[in-house]
């Protein structure tokens, strides 16, 4: 049995980084909304992933009034507060620059900032709504877009709208609404992978990460009491190559002495690094945000300031629309968010092959590996 129709003005599909910063965008100024996810609250609010915003992601949530879903954060105010770079088990330091957009950063651990923007929208009369299956979004290219879906109960639920905002990831039901003749996936595969290791151990400082002739290595805080490991390795290598005892010898070497303090590793997971963009970010009243629209170098930790700054200039188009009647910055959304998008993608690509290819030379050649090392003593301070 199907209940009557609904209406909201937008239906937000996905409940992530994306899709709650939007909603509470939205709430703030006014305009209705609903959110549908289909996992439950316990499994969104634990999921465990990366989490690091920029400066400018960090300005956007308190632009809106939303500062204290970073409280408690880890702040990497400057490039040498807590980040040091091991180069074959030497430290080296960041350089300085004051006009360095990631000036006042946070490590943001992905599950904590979706945890705390869930309480502030609930807390401020959102509607959110946990556990809808078998999405699909239908007349997306009319003036009356519907998005079906099951709630938890299993009945059948339809919610009208005047915008859809597809925020469920690369997984997502959303893109798959875009024609296939209208979508470009433009993509790169940088060639490697990262071994990732969700560890029971804090890490102090907030970051290491560590350049070796045995590839990158890398660990980042996820709490008071957790961090994740990141050991470069061949996209063939599996999980199960890497028994715990291997993982923490292996960053022992990289970091250039044995790791102090060892905890349970609950996770491991080989991630073939690359980006992906895909284009355009909008089809007739569809608008793709976050992962549902790109990827990028998780080396760029960019990830989630590029899911918040979709979510910004969608919903600063969506206000505009409907308090001033002017459809231009929806009409420019795609281009406006690729063009942001492809200039983080830039600076990812560059940053991933210099801190990959000046280690371990197996990857691209010891040409490669010469470039990239002089690409990265432009970044950081001279040995002294």
């Amino acid at each position: 049995m199907t209940n009557t129709e609904e209406h909201t003005t937008v239906a937000i599909v996905g409940g992530g980084v994306a899709g709650l910063a939007l909603g509470n965008f939205l709430l703030r100024s006014g305009i209705g909304c609903v959110i549908l996810e289909k996992h439950s609250r316990e499994h969104v609010e634990h999921r465990q992933r990366a989490g690091s915003l920029d400066a400018q992601g960090v300005r956007v949530l308190r632009e809106w009034g939303l500062d204290e879903v970073v409280e408690g954060s880890t702040s990497h105010e400057s490039s040498d507060a807590g980040m040091p770079l091991l180069i074959d088990g030497g430290t080296r330091w960041w350089k300085m620059d004051l006009d360095d957009d990631d000036a006042d950063g946070a490590f943001c651990p992905q599950q904590v900032l979706v945890r705390n923007l869930i309480r502030v929208f609930l807390r401020d009369g959102g509607d959110l709504r946990f556990e809808a299956e078998d999405v699909a979004l239908e007349d997306i290219g009319t003036e009356s877009p519907r998005v079906r879906y099951r709630d938890a109960s299993d009945t059948a639920k339809v919610l009208g709208c005047d915008v859809v905002a597809g925020a469920d990831g690369y997984h997502g039901v959303s893109r798959t609404a875009v024609p296939a003749d209208v979508l470009t996936c433009d993509t790169h595969e940088f060639g490697y992978a990262w071994l990732t290791v969700l560890t029971e151990v804090p890490a102090d400082p907030p970051a290491v990460l560590a350049v070796h002739s045995r590839g990158f290595a890398a660990r980042i805080t996820r709490g008071p009491r957790a961090s994740r490991v990141y050991l470069q390795c061949p996209l063939t290598d599996t999980a199960g190559d890497w028994p715990d005892e291997r993982v923490w010898t292996e960053l022992g070497t990289r970091f250039g002495e044995p790791v102090a303090v060892r905890g349970p590793i609950t996770s491991k997971q080989v991630v073939p690094l690359r980006g992906v963009v895909f284009s355009p970010m909008r089809y007739g009243r569809l608008y793709l945000l976050g992962d549902a629209a790109h990827l990028i170098s998780p080396m760029s930790a960019e990830g989630m300031s590029l899911a918040l700054h979709d979510a910004e200039v969608l919903a600063r188009a969506v206000v505009q629309q409907i308090d001033k009647d002017d459809p231009s910055l929806l009409d420019h959304y795609s281009e406006t968010c690729l063009d942001h998008t492809w200039a983080r993608q830039t600076a990812a690509v560059r940053m991933t092959e210099t801190m990959h290819d000046s280690g371990d030379a197996s990857y691209e050649g010891e040409f490669r590996k010469r470039i990239a090392r002089e690409n990265l003593e432009s970044m950081v301070e001279p040995v002294r």
